[in-house]
């Protein structure tokens, strides 16, 4: 079977500088991947560098038998402008600018189905509140919706359960899993590995570089752990940049 994505000796980074370094390997279609790492070990990088915003400092990014528009990123909650006016519902419907354009006008089925994602995600009544009010949980919930309505073949979510009630969590969790049920290729940059641990059989951990890759069972030992992390704080975030790596158009 063709690979999803593949990574043929990736360096990412800003101004030059690596944030992951020579990443290679291959994920499958229908996988269900956790990426983990210590803070500053280049999961957002990464995840940037899949779905475009970022182009690879040297080698290529393939994305198999999908284009990039079949590709759907929820960031992490940090980087969204709260003070936008934007409501809930036109925020959701961002998601369906695949299918609509950006300019594309929303007919009585988009709208059905944005209210639907809305309940989906249990924010049934919420269409009107401008996403500023909305708790933490609640702004996941809509981040979730707006990826239903997306409906890719791969699926990236940036730390989708950081800062969130356990019921919250439990809600997204099972769109995850339902997601992965429908063959989706979906990665998930983590941090708790006991739920990592539960719920996701592959795993990727990174330290800038890769540490290592595969059953999750076998990449989260302690030995691999203390290794990723003793490598992230090694690290000199004032080191030159590498001079070996050209830019590189992601495929």
């Amino acid at each position: 079977m063709a690979a999803q994505l593949q990574f043929r000796d990736v360096t990412l980074g800003y101004d030059r500088h690596p944030a992951v370094h020579h990443l290679s390997g291959e994920i499958a279609p229908g996988a269900l991947l956790a990426v983990v790492g210590p803070n500053g070990a280049g999961k957002s990088t990464l995840f940037r560098g899949i779905v475009g915003i970022l182009k690879p400092l040297a080698g290529s990014i393939a994305l198999g038998n999908v284009s990039a528009r079949d590709v759907a990123y929820l960031p992490q909650s940090a980087e969204i402008d709260r003070s936008f006016p934007i409501s809930v519902f036109d925020f959701t419907g961002s998601g369906l600018w695949r299918s609509t354009g950006a300019f594309g006008g929303l007919g009585r089925r988009e709208r059905e189905k944005i209210l639907e994602a809305l309940a989906a995600v249990g924010l049934n009544g919420f269409e009107s509140r401008a996403i500023g009010t909305l708790s933490g949980g609640q702004m996941q919930r809509m981040l979730f919706a707006r990826v239903l309505l997306q409906d890719a073949d791969v699926i990236v979510l940036d730390e989708p359960f950081n800062a969130i009630d356990a019921r919250t969590s439990a809600d997204l969790l099972a769109l995850v899993q339902r997601w992965h049920t429908e063959k989706r290729t979906v990665l998930a940059a983590l941090h708790d590995m006991d739920l990592v641990r539960a719920n996701f059989p592959e795993t990727l951990l990174l330290a800038r570089t890769p540490v290592a890759w595969g059953p999750t069972r076998e990449v989260l030992t302690s030995d691999n752990l203390l290794k990723a992390r003793q490598m992230c704080e090694a690290f000199d975030d004032g080191a030159a940049a590498c001079a070996d790596t050209k830019p590189a158009q992601a495929a």
